[in-house]
């Protein structure tokens, strides 16, 4: 009897809190909305990987919950099929985005950090924030013009003798894995460097001045208090990199490649695009789409279970 009364006194409790707090909660139904409709709602779509779907004019839950159940077979037939140079493809450009864009905004965010005159710090800061609001409709065709026959990047190359004629950069499918990473790299180094420079402006300012007391020099500030305080904003934003590593991008890939390079250029993202829209394949599509998905979560935990264990900067 106690015990009931404790909890109908619980439900009025909650009841009168939730009717206080009515105004917050319609403020926050736009959001609740969003979440339910536009993130979950459509991944009810994933049952697609494990059927035939075919679209008809009876709607679309009609066609996708009374299409053919295939289970694991689109899955093999990827493996089978596509899957190994597609996969190439997609782990050389992310481990070379990697490579570049990882440690740039480090160096850009530790250089700014140093820079005395505030002119030239916000010159530089701008000026490497830009790329990112530029979109790769743009971004495309400035590296296609820069890197094309009669481009700035083939006549300097000329004009220095260190090669003889054009090179078409865009006709090479190595080449293309290269250009993806500096693209990449590129467009997003600004923004990342501004994450760093965040976590710099948090550092104790007593930190410095006690290490300059005894005698140490810029570099080894940087080296012994900058480096460690900003660690756990390093670990994070790399557990993210290696969960995307398989993100590669999908509108700079789209927008660069072309058909004398495809068997370099196509990845995990225009592939599924590719069979998925364009050819129809739409349970193919959505199966490489949900590989992708379930391997980059994967990469995610191990990546932060790594990290927890080295240093405990773990993301979650």
């Amino acid at each position: 009897m106690a015990k009931q009364n404790k909890a109908e006194k619980n439900r009025k409790t909650l009841g009168k809190r939730i009717w206080n707090q009515r105004y917050l909660y319609l403020l926050m139904l736009p959001a609740l909305f969003w979440v339910i409709f536009i993130c979950y709602a459509p991944m009810t779509g994933l049952y697609m990987a494990f059927c035939n779907y075919t679209p008809t004019t009876k709607g679309y839950f009609h066609d996708l919950f009374n299409a053919p159940f295939v289970g694991l077979e689109w899955f093999r037939y990827f493996f089978q099929t596509d899957f190994w140079s597609i996969m190439r493809n997609t782990l050389a450009t992310s481990l070379l985005t990697l490579l570049f864009s990882f440690p740039v905004p480090i160096i850009i965010a530790l250089g700014l950090n140093e820079v005395r005159s505030v002119k030239i710090k916000k010159f530089v800061q701008t000026t490497s924030y830009l790329p990112y609001f530029i979109s790769w409709v743009i971004a495309a065709n400035i590296f296609l013009t820069m890197l094309s026959g009669d481009g700035v990047v083939n006549n300097l190359l000329m004009a220095l003798h260190i090669i003889d004629e054009p090179i078409l950069f865009f006709q090479k499918g190595p080449y293309f894995w290269w250009i993806i990473a500096f693209a990449n790299t590129w467009k997003g180094m600004g923004y990342n460097a501004i994450i760093y420079l965040a976590a710099i402006s948090g550092i104790d300012p007593g930190l410095y001045e006690a290490a300059e007391v005894d005698g140490a020099n810029r570099w080894q500030k940087m080296l012994h208090i900058t480096l460690p305080a900003i660690r756990p904003t390093i670990c994070i934003l790399l557990i993210l990199a290696i969960g995307g590593i398989l993100n590669t991008g999908f509108e700079q890939q789209l927008l660069l490649q072309n058909d004398s390079i495809l068997g370099y250029s196509d990845v995990l993202d225009t592939y599924a695009y590719r069979y998925g829209m364009k050819n129809g394949m739409y349970s193919y599509g959505t199966a490489v789409g949900l590989f992708k998905s379930v391997v980059s979560f994967a990469l995610v935990l191990s990546a932060n279970a790594i990290t927890r264990k080295v240093n405990d900067s773990a993301l979650f």
